[in-house]
C-alpha cells in the first residue's frame, strides 16, 4: 500500500527511509516562489488560478501557489500561516499608490522600482537605550484577527488531506526583527557598542513573539506536524556574529523560544537560517532544532553536504540544498536534474532529508528548471 505524503515526511524526519525524498514547496516564504516564476510556471503547465500572495502581502512578492500547482510540484506538505492584524490590511489597502507599506511593528517596505519592495523603514534606528524601548508602542500580539482562521484551516488540512501540515507564523524570531526595527547595520553595531541595549531589544521582541506563537499553537491544536521558525545568521562565507556572541546573547533566547514551543506542541521544530552557519549546527541541535533549512550549498562550509551528513545526519533532518544561486536560475533542466540527483544521493540515505530550493525561487528561475527539480525526485 503506498505511503501518504504525511507519512513520507514523518518517516524522513524520524530518519527512516521513505519511498522517495519528500518535497517541500509552497508552504512559506522560504519554500515558495516569487510572482513571476509562478506565473510562468502556470503558463507552461496550463494551470489557470488566481494570483494570491503569502500572508496576503503583495509587497513581499511571494506567491501562494494554488492547489493544482502544488500537486504538479508533488509537494508533500501544506502550510498554515498567520496574518497581520486586520487593521494593517485595511490601512495599507487605502494608502496612496507607491507609498511605503507599514506593518504592526511600525516598520515597513519602500518601493525601490515599480513593483519591487525592500525593507527600508526602521522605527528604532536611533535607539540605544532601555528607556527608548520602554516608550516604544509595541504591537498587540493578542489581536484575534491574526489567528482567527488557523483552527479551521489546520483541522481541515490534517483531517481531510494526507499532506504534512507546517505552521508558519511570519518572521517570529528576534534577530531578524531587530534588523527590521533598527536596520541590519545599526543593530549589528549596537550588539558590539551597546550589548545591554541589544540584548534587551532581543528579549523584548521575543516576549511579544512568544505571545503570538502561543495563540497560534493554541488555535492549531494537535493538527501540526511541523512548526517553522527562523533567524538568518549567516553570510556567503561566515556568520553575521561570532559564535561567542551568538552563544552569549542570542542562543539563550532561541533556546527559551524553542522550549516555549515544545511545551505546547509535539510538532517538529523547522529552523530556517541562511548562509554559512556550519559552526553553529551543534548549538542548534543542543537547543532542540529538528529540521535545518535551507542548507545554502553556495555558502562556505555548507557546500560540503557530505560532511554535513556525516557529522550531523543522525541528529538533524536537512531541508533544502537545491542551489538557487547558480543551478536553478542559470542551469539547464538537465543540469538541474543532475544536481538534484547528486544532493539526494548524498543526503537521503537513511532518511533525514527533504528536498526544497535554497529559499524562495527568484524571478530569474525558468519554469522548466522548477519542473526539472521536482521531476528528478520522482525518477
Amino acid at each position: 500500500m503506498p505511503i501518504t505524503p504525511r507519512e513520507r515526511v514523518l518517516m524522513s524526519i524520524n530518519h527512516e527511509q521513505p519511498d522517495r525524498v519528500p518535497i517541500i514547496l509552497g508552504t512559506s516564504n522560504t519554500t515558495s516562489m516569487k510572482t513571476l516564476p509562478y506565473q510562468r510556471l502556470k503558463a507552461l503547465t496550463g494551470i489557470e488560478a488566481e494570483e494570491q500572495y503569502i500572508y496576503d502581502w503583495p509587497e513581499l512578492g511571494t506567491a501562494l501557489p494554488d492547489e493544482a500547482t502544488l500537486q504538479r510540484l508533488h509537494s508533500d506538505a501544506r502550510g498554515v500561516l498567520d496574518r497581520f492584524p486586520a487593521w494593517v490590511y485595511e490601512k495599507n489597502k487605502n494608502r496612496p499608490a507607491h507609498t511605503p507599506f507599514l506593518d504592526d511593528w511600525k516598520g515597513g517596505a519602500v518601493e525601490i522600482q515599480p513593483g519591487q519592495w525592500f525593507p527600508g523603514i526602521h522605527p528604532l534606528r536611533e535607539a540605544t537605550t532601555i528607556d527608548a524601548l520602554e516608550k516604544f508602542p509595541w504591537p498587540d500580539m493578542n489581536d484575534p484577527t491574526r489567528v482567527a482562521h488557523v483552527r479551521e484551516q489546520a483541522r481541515k488540512l490534517h483531517q481531510e488531506t494526507d499532506y504534512a501540515v507546517i505552521g508558519t507564523p511570519w518572521l517570529l524570531f528576534p534577530f531578524e526583527r531587530a534588523h527590521a526595527m533598527q536596520g541590519m547595520d545599526v543593530f549589528l553595531m549596537n550588539m558590539g557598542l551597546y550589548p545591554d541595549f541589544a540584548q534587551a531589544l532581543l528579549e523584548k521582541i521575543a516576549f511579544h513573539c512568544k505571545i503570538l506563537m502561543g495563540h497560534f499553537l493554541e488555535e492549531a491544536g494537535p493538527n501540526l506536524d511541523i512548526i517553522k521558525i527562523g533567524d538568518d545568521l549567516g553570510t556567503q562565507n561566515s556568520l553575521m556574529i561570532s559564535p561567542r556572541m551568538y552563544r552569549k546573547i542570542l542562543k539563550p533566547i532561541h533556546a527559551d523560544f524553542i522550549q516555549h514551543i515544545k511545551q505546547r506542541t509535539k510538532a517538529k521544530i523547522f529552523f530556517h537560517t541562511d548562509g554559512d552557519v556550519f559552526d553553529l549546527i551543534p548549538d542548534f541541535i543542543e537547543i532542540g532544532v529538528d529540521i535545518l533549512n535551507p542548507i545554502q550549498t553556495s555558502a562556505g562550509k555548507m557546500s560540503d553536504i557530505a560532511e554535513l551528513k556525516k557529522r550531523f545526519g543522525d541528529k538533524l533532518t536537512f531541508c533544502g540544498a537545491v542551489d538557487t544561486h547558480h543551478h536553478l536560475p542559470f542551469g539547464t533542466p538537465a543540469s538541474v536534474a543532475a544536481e538534484v540527483r547528486r544532493v539526494i544521493e548524498i543526503l537521503s540515505p537513511g532518511g533525514g532529508y527533504m528536498l526544497a530550493p535554497v529559499h524562495t525561487i527568484m524571478t530569474e528561475v525558468p519554469p522548466e528548471n522548477i519542473l526539472a527539480m521536482v521531476d528528478a525526485v520522482l525518477e
